[in-house]
């Protein structure tokens, strides 16, 4: 019983501006100005994929756009073909107010071709003031360098706002309309887990779905789940996921008879936690319609704890596997899933997920390491990227098996788009990959815990969103890098927690003032428990994807020349984060 998704992905819309006036003007235009709008369309098509792979699509407007009835038939043509993105080109004089798109929540961008023929740079700028003027933010793109008219070439910084443009816009179009499936409730008073619909509806333009931890129980009791792929799924298990020691007392430790059934109930938990989430055709065969519907949902949260692992095998394993790219069906894209059903780390995984199509790694943000407390417990005198200090990344649940590190790029430790994926790089993580029985003092129930180390020297950027009564969400970003530790010191230092638990040694990039001025500031301001690592500098993205949502960034250290936000959060202040507060306060929610 194949699970199948039918994909109908939101598309990029690109407008031709145009000068209106005919008798020698429009006419020794159009072929510059259409030529623009495919320049890009085939930059996005051969830069940009869409979660499943296939490369991203764009929509350009039938004809130039010289006024507002072209700009209307425009419009029209982007309800029909499903486009959530708006970009307008043009490399002259246009009508401002007449060509301008006037959606009132696509992400919207104008680039202005810099050239001296034509003024497109004064286009830009007076529709720019037309969009601040009525309230519609719009990005704009300016070249640094005057080109030549008819010079088809995008120029590299202009090319580097595009995809920065669109990567975020497509990562809104992408979440609009989808659900949140809240599997359970509040996990041990972690606020994070206290889901708040407003937040999702007026945000990110999502519902929310709610299913009693029960119906895991109901389905797994009744059967309501692929037979076929469950025998498929348990041999594979049995061949790729090494179980670890056990650790727990001895009057603790279960039979290996025990153990068996739970590997048994945690693959089934697998199954239909997919299931729930985005459906499964196959279970309307079996006498299922209603489950074979599954909740729409492009990010869940599974609450496990306590009503559920005192009792039934833990959540661990299924979080791990779903939020791989790869399981007993071979490579394919992860799901989404946060543990403790933290929905706000759920959309913290989400943003990175839909910047860069790569799997998460979902941690706690647990301690802080000083150089001065290192060598006190472990005798190593921290040098290198550790020599400030670093922080210990660790959670029983969700961290994806691609943050091992086993993937590579260029020689180095990565994680990639499944498409890039090769099979031994999948079985190189689940080699570097065991799994003990669950700690049964905070687990009663048993399962299985995934255990890994993450090789350092990899990018890495961790996010958190945050809400704050009277101010609303607020985002967090850290870039930075992934570290190795000395063997010995490593096993000193991990054996002081949870140690059947995966751990990622992370240092942040240090700027010397405010929350980065050291690496404990990074700790110590971090907003919540929880934090989601994505591979790569994203940061810049984050920040993008964050003002199209209207969303302030409270804490970053990502490079200020590489920030793109609305043209119109200039009019808010000189001091840019401070004006990003004040622009959000403003414009508000995006669907509100």
């Amino acid at each position: 019983m194949a699970v199948k998704k039918i994909n109908n992905y939101p598309k990029i819309g690109i407008r031709p501006v145009i000068d209106g006036r005919l008798g020698g003007i429009r006419e020794s235009l159009e072929a510059t100005t259409m030529g623009m709008a495919k320049a890009v369309a085939a930059l996005y098509s051969r830069e940009l994929r869409y979660p499943d792979g296939t490369p991203l699509e764009c929509v350009i407007a039938d004809t130039t756009i010289g006024g507002v009835k072209e700009a209307a038939a425009c419009a029209r043509k982007f309800e029909l073909n499903n486009v959530g993105v708006s970009l307008s080109v043009t490399p002259c004089w246009c009508y401002g107010s007449e060509t301008m798109d006037m959606h009132p929540t696509l992400p919207k961008a104008i680039w202005g071709f810099n050239g001296t023929e034509r003024p497109g740079a004064v286009y830009l700028a007076a529709t720019l003031a037309a969009h601040n003027q009525k309230g519609l933010p719009c990005f704009g793109i300016y070249g640094r360098d005057v080109q030549d008219m008819g010079d088809a070439a995008i120029p590299e910084d202009v090319r580097d706002k595009l995809l920065n443009f669109a990567k975020a816009g497509m990562a809104v179009a992408l979440m609009k309309g989808q659900s949140y499936l809240a599997i359970g409730s509040v996990s041990m008073g972690i606020a994070g887990s206290i889901v708040d619909p407003q937040f999702f509806q007026e945000y990110l333009g999502m519902r929310n779905e709610y299913v009693d931890s029960s119906e895991i129980l109901r389905r797994i009791q009744l059967n309501i789940f692929d037979q076929a792929e469950f025998k498929k799924a348990i041999a594979w298990v049995k061949q790729n996921c090494k179980e670890g020691k056990d650790y727990n007392r001895k009057e603790k430790i279960k039979s290996r008879k025990e153990k068996d059934k739970d590997w048994e109930f945690v693959v089934k938990m697998t199954q239909i936690i997919r299931d729930l989430m985005i459906g499964n055709p196959g279970l309307k065969d079996m006498g299922y319609a209603e489950e074979a519907q599954g909740h729409h949902a492009i990010v869940s949260g599974f609450q496990g704890q306590r009503q559920w692992t005192d009792f039934l095998p833990d959540g661990d394993f299924s979080e791990a596997i779903l939020n791989s790219s790869f399981d007993w069906n071979g490579i394919r894209n992860p799901y989404i899933v946060a543990t403790e059903n933290d929905c706000y780390n759920g959309v913290s995984m989400l943003f990175n997920y839909l910047l860069t199509n790569t799997a998460q790694i979902f941690a706690d943000v647990r301690t802080y390491w000083s150089p001065e407390a290192t060598e006190r417990v472990s005798g190593w005198k921290p040098d290198g990227p550790a020599a400030n200090g670093f922080i210990h990344l660790i959670n029983s649940g969700s961290a994806t098996l691609d943050g091992t590190g086993q993937q590579t790029k260029n020689g180095q430790p990565a994680m990639k788009p499944f498409w890039e994926i090769k099979d031994k790089e999948a079985k190189a993580c689940l080699d570097a990959t065991t799994w003990s029985p669950s700690n049964r003092d905070y687990m009663r129930g048993g399962g299985y815990s995934s255990t890994f180390l993450t090789k350092g020297g990899m990018p890495v950027t961790m996010c958190r969103l945050n809400l704050v009564k009277g101010q609303g969400p607020v985002l967090q970003i850290a870039e930075g890098y992934t570290i190795d530790l000395p063997e010995k010191v490593h096993q000193v230092l991990n054996e002081r927690t949870d140690r059947i638990w995966p751990t990622t040694w992370f240092v942040p990039n240090l700027t010397g003032q405010g929350p980065f001025k050291d690496v404990y500031s990074v700790m110590a301001g971090w907003g919540a428990n929880h934090g989601a690592i994505s591979y790569g500098h994203i940061g810049a993205q984050l920040i993008t994807l964050a003002s199209m949502l209207r969303i302030p960034v409270s804490m970053h250290n990502v490079d200020a020349d590489t920030i793109f936000r609305p043209a119109a959060w200039g009019a808010y202040g000189m001091d840019p984060e401070g004006a990003d507060y004040r622009a959000c306060a403003v414009y508000g929610p995006l669907y509100k």
